[in-house]
């Protein structure tokens, strides 16, 4: 993370962010101190995460695993509980950043189809990504990002189209 160099945002609402899942978790606690814990830094209160904590162990796939520490868990499981958190956060916007890179297909299409209900249900999900398969079936907009200026914005099939063609070997 950089500071800008330029540029201004207006921020109307809560804004919360999934930029590296997992990011404050403490080895020697448990799944569900770690809940508590990452909510916390992620800007939840005690009651929303209480009120969401079966929804997010659910989501995780990690209940018999939950009163366990997480020094014992696999990345996969690690991955699986911070997605989980950050998705049940009650924010307006969600910025999330490749977090879809890791984990099995099962998975990244559960990832999916929540920052999809989310998007359905009136909010704004942010997904910064390479992976164009998962751009296409998410969004309903691309912005191409090159050297920090926007290169295109539009239509997510002819922004990917024009972002893959930069990739073909000449011949």
């Amino acid at each position: 993370i950089t500071h800008p160099t330029e540029g201004r945002i207006d921020v109307q609402g809560r804004v919360g962010s999934l930029l590296e899942v997992g990011t404050g978790f403490h080895e020697e606690l448990t799944g569900r101190e770690n809940i508590y814990m990452n909510g916390s830094i992620l800007g939840m209160r005690k009651r929303e995460i209480d009120k969401s904590l079966d929804q997010i162990v659910d989501f995780a796939d990690i209940g018999e695993f939950l009163d366990t520490p997480i020094k014992r868990y696999s990345s996969g499981m690690r991955m699986r509980l911070g997605f989980s958190v950050a998705a049940h956060l009650s924010t307006d916007v969600l910025f999330v950043d490749e977090v879809l890179a890791v984990g099995d297909i099962g998975f990244q299409k559960k990832c999916l189809g929540a920052m999809r209900e989310l998007a359905e249900g009136g909010r704004t999900v942010v997904f910064v990504s390479h992976n164009s398969a998962a751009v296409e079936s998410l969004c309903t907009r691309a912005i191409w990002i090159s050297d920090g200026r926007v290169k295109a914005d539009g239509n997510v099939t002819e922004i990917l189209r024009a972002y893959v063609g930069t990739f073909a070997v000449p011949g």
